[in-house]
């Protein structure tokens, strides 16, 4: 009779969990760690919120000053809250304030460059969507520049899924940045989706408990979303960017080092008498540094 022989000593590795399954897991563990994360994210931009409040309310002739204060702080925050979401998704760790204020700094250039970009297109979806609704509604063919308009505002937003992942994990210029995110929206269609699936039901929930909502906001969504955005997603820029640097060059990627069995680990056995130190030989290896 046939049978599984396994070594007296070595214990039998866990079966690794799976798609849903695992992202809870994983979730659970880093939980209340998410929900400092969301409200130090949060914090950021209640400067923003107070001053487009009091725009809204007294009026002023200064939204383009909170347009690039928007942008200063919206681009490298996100870089950083997205770069400890990646880390806790890929079950890496992070120190919550350290890192994050240390992403904030050291991808400053791009983030801001990405958010002055955020708030044009942004302010420029907000103008054309109800212009082109109103000519629409005297002229029919307008329907065309207003559905094309609602396309690429989704194209674009999907694309942030990928944007934020890569600048906080890769050196590549903005633009080629901007260029893989257009493709790997389409290559990563079925976590580009469920991902979007996963703001919009956030979002509805967020609108539909207003203003119970206000209170929830700076310890949950945000964060939570984050984390979903790099489980989906931040394996698709792996597969499709980072892996191809190292295949290309015959270079081992240094994220999957772990699950080497290195030559310097002592195996044990039962019978102490063929147990023997092994020698540790140092390795030294060349490749690219993912942040």
């Amino acid at each position: 009779m046939a049978y599984n022989y396994r070594p007296r000593g070595l214990a039998r590795p866990p079966r690794e969990k799976k798609g849903i399954f695992k992202f809870f897991e994983i979730y659970g563990r880093r939980f209340w760690t998410l929900i400092e994360l969301n409200f130090i994210y949060f914090v950021i931009f209640i400067p923003i919120l107070v001053g487009w409040y009091l725009v809204g309310k007294f009026g002023s002739y200064t939204p383009l000053l909170l347009g690039l204060i928007t942008a200063v702080l919206f681009g490298p925050a996100t870089t950083a809250i997205t770069k400890i979401c990646r880390n806790y998704s890929q079950e890496r760790n992070a120190f919550v304030i350290a890192d994050f204020f240390d992403t904030f700094k050291k991808n400053f250039k791009q983030g801001l460059i990405m958010g002055i970009i955020d708030v044009v297109f942004t302010a420029g979806f907000v103008v054309a969507l109800p212009s082109y609704m109103t000519w629409a509604e005297k002229e029919s063919f307008m329907y065309v520049p207003f559905v094309l308009t609602i396309s690429f505002m989704i194209v674009f937003f999907m694309m942030h899924f990928y944007i934020y992942l890569m600048i906080a994990s890769t050196n590549l210029s903005l633009i080629k940045i901007l260029r893989n995110s257009f493709f790997l929206v389409p290559l990563g269609l079925k976590y580009s989706l469920f991902t979007l699936l996963n703001w919009l039901w956030v979002a509805g929930l967020v609108v539909l408990l207003y203003p119970y909502s206000i209170f929830i906001v700076p310890i949950w969504p945000l964060s939570f979303l984050c984390f979903v955005n790099a489980f989906n997603c931040y394996p698709v820029i792996r597969k499709y960017v980072i892996q191809p640097y190292y295949d290309q060059r015959g270079e081992d990627n240094p994220e999957f080092d772990y699950l080497k069995k290195k030559e310097d680990e002592d195996i044990f056995e039962d019978n102490p008498e063929l147990d023997k130190p092994v020698e540790k030989k140092q390795v030294h290896k060349k490749g690219k540094t993912i942040s």
